[in-house]
C-alpha cells in the first residue's frame, strides 16, 4: 500500500515537473511581419479594416487599440499576441511604408 501510494506520487510529482517545464519554455517570438500576415492582415488592406500600413500610426496607439479593441476590431490577448511581438509589431506598423497592393476603408 505504500509503495502504491509513493509511486502514485512520484508519478503526480513527475508530471507536475513536466507541466511546470512545458509552461516554462520559450515560446519563439514572431517576426512583426509574421504576426501582421497571421493575424492583422486579414482585415487590414482588403477593405475589411482600414489600411493601418504607411500612415505613420503612434507605436503607443496601435499597442492600445491591439489589447482593448475599438469599434468592430476586437482587442487581442497576450496569449494570441505576446507583449514582446505587440511592441515589436507597433514599431514596425509606425514605421512601415504604404503597400500598393493593400487597400480598405
Amino acid at each position: 500500500m505504500k509503495r502504491a501510494a509513493l509511486l502514485a506520487a512520484g508519478l503526480a510529482l513527475a508530471g507536475t515537473a513536466q507541466a511546470a517545464q512545458k509552461l516554462g519554455e520559450v515560446q519563439a517570438q514572431r517576426s512583426p511581419e509574421q504576426v501582421y500576415s497571421a493575424v492583422c492582415g486579414y482585415c487590414h488592406g482588403k477593405n475589411v479594416g482600414p489600411v493601418i500600413r504607411g500612415r505613420a500610426l503612434p507605436a503607443e496607439a496601435v499597442e492600445y487599440q491591439v489589447r482593448h479593441g475599438l469599434n468592430a476590431m476586437p482587442a487581442f490577448r497576450p496569449t494570441e499576441i505576446t507583449p514582446a511581438e505587440l511592441k515589436a509589431l507597433a514599431v514596425w506598423v509606425q514605421n512601415s511604408a504604404a503597400d500598393p497592393k493593400e487597400h480598405g476603408q
